[in-house]
């Protein structure tokens, strides 16, 4: 097949290393024409001739702003509004017994629809309470937290929360937003985004929180990698805290600091009685 741009088995293995080196994403072999494919925009971008010249561009330049487009390129943002619902009637009733103000830190953001979930959920178990507690709401990649912090969503993606949580959650866009939707600004003000790297030394999350929302990330790293972020996500859980991880994910099974509770939720081990009880 005749590709626009030459790509060897070299220039693979170097995007490979570098996003694993970047942001702990392990790329399998099947990866291949996904990563052709989202590169080669990059490459138009910048008029570069080749992948070998856009690979040496990122590694004469560590600390270029050309590596953030790189990890936008090659992360994965797919979500939706309440996904793995399960999840949210067990925070519900886990907030209801929490010392109030809660924090609950979102350490996938995305375009916003997880951490706007968990907000909705917070307001609907904690009525007035909900307003002075926070969601911190991290990401990765940059492109999608901007679209996440402006808080506008497509009528039908929203649709499927139901009649009453659109009426109470969002407004009707007008104007160049006729047709999306708008969160309104009490769910809005509930939720802080920043740009964090799991990868990264020192995280901007450093006081503990009450529970952790890290769901289909860790299923992109390798069991290292996962192990690492697991240890350090322990000392951020305060007393009975709870971690929500994704369907396809088994925190017990990478790190024996956490023990299930439910369905894809865990709690530290040394509180796993003190939680269930």
């Amino acid at each position: 097949m005749t590709t626009e741009f030459n790509f060897t088995d070299n220039d693979f293995s170097r995007v490979r290393t570098l996003i694993h080196q970047r942001a702990g994403i392990a790329l399998g072999e099947q990866k291949r024409q996904m990563v052709y494919s989202r590169l080669s925009r990059r490459l138009r971008e910048l008029g570069l001739p080749e992948f070998s010249t856009y690979l040496a561009l990122l590694e004469s330049r560590p600390d270029g702003d050309e590596w953030q487009s790189f990890i936008n390129s090659l992360t994965t943002n797919l979500t939706s509004f309440f996904r793995e619902a399960h999840h949210f009637p067990a925070l519900a009733d886990f907030v209801k017994r929490r010392k109030q103000p809660v924090e609950i830190w979102c350490a996938a953001a995305s375009t916003g629809e997880e951490p706007y979930s968990i907000a909705m959920t917070l307001i609907e178990a904690l009525g007035t309470q909900a307003s002075s507690a926070r969601v911190i709401a991290t990401d990765i990649d940059t492109a999608v937290l901007a679209r996440a912090s402006a808080g506008v969503f497509s009528l039908e993606a929203a649709s499927r929360l139901g009649p009453e949580r659109l009426r109470r959650f969002f407004s009707k866009g007008t104007g160049s937003n006729a047709g999306k939707v708008r969160i309104r600004p009490e769910v809005a003000s509930m939720v802080k985004f920043s740009q964090l790297n799991l990868l990264d030394r020192s995280w901007s999350v450093k006081e503990p929180v009450d529970a952790i929302f890290c769901r289909n990330v860790m299923i992109y790293f390798d069991k290292p990698t996962q192990k690492a972020i697991l240890d350090r996500f322990a000392p951020l859980l305060k007393s009975g805290g709870l971690l929500f991880a994704g369907h396809s994910e088994n925190a017990s099974l990478v790190n024996q600091a956490f023990r299930p509770l439910g369905q894809t939720v865990y709690s530290l081990a040394s509180q796993r009685e003190a939680v269930a009880a």
